[in-house]
């Protein structure tokens, strides 16, 4: 009897907080799951708000684009053409691959902000909505902070993309095996200016002529180093 009582205290003792102890001795497992505060996250793609809370604190993407805005220029003379307004601004950390965005930013480089937009409609890349939704922000700030009249008299000045986060992960194959993947963010950097649009943005086209010209002049223009 005593050798039975005694193994019931030791079942009690190592039964585990929150257990119940049955007559036979066996134990039935009531614990409570813990709290949801305490569950730990995995780190997968699912969970976009923990990934900003924990590794994207800090991360505000770039600022100086935006601290041109602030510029303030010396008054004209009277004789002086009168400068442009411009407005500079940007999206950070777009869920699209920078190579990608540049095919976009690329296309609309130098056109007016009506012919931007109306070109955007057409194209079918995930970018080209956030190119488009960049350029009205952009051309509704110029009217309503920087004194634009009209906002139709805006044209593209500046559009380019640069690198944002890059968050690794991995995926599964067969047999074992893994492989790394890249998700991969962007920023993109917008300027718009007041006026037309130049009618040669990049390089004013040439007749053969004028390039075989070119041309020669480059050739006889050629230095051979280390010679008398």
């Amino acid at each position: 009897m005593h050798k039975v009582i005694r193994q019931m205290a030791q079942l009690r003792l190592q039964a585990p907080q929150g257990a119940v102890l049955l007559r036979s001795g066996e134990i039935l497992n009531t614990i409570s799951p813990p709290p949801a505060q305490q569950v730990k996250s995995l780190h997968t793609g699912a969970s976009a708000g923990f990934l900003c809370a924990k590794w994207n604190k800090h991360n505000y993407g770039p600022r100086k684009w935006l601290e041109y805005n602030k510029t303030v220029h010396p008054p004209q003379e009277t004789d002086e053409e009168p400068r442009k307004a411009y407005i500079c601004h940007m999206r950070n950390n777009i869920k699209y691959s920078p190579d990608k965005m540049w095919y976009i930013a690329a296309f609309v480089r130098g056109m007016s902000v009506d012919e931007a937009l109306k070109q955007l409609n057409f194209v079918l890349k995930k970018g080209a909505t956030d190119v488009k939704e960049t350029i009205l922000e952009a051309q509704q700030m110029a009217v309503e902070r920087h004194n634009v009249e009209y906002k139709s008299n805006l044209w593209i000045a500046e559009s380019f993309v640069g690198k944002g986060r890059v968050f690794k992960g991995v995926r599964r194959h067969g047999r074992g095996r893994y492989g790394k993947v890249e998700y991969k963010h962007c920023h993109y950097f917008l300027r718009l200016e007041e006026g037309e649009p130049p009618q040669h943005y990049y390089q004013e086209p040439q007749t053969p002529e004028q390039q075989y010209e070119q041309w020669m002049v480059q050739m006889r223009s050629r230095k051979i180093i280390n010679s008398l």
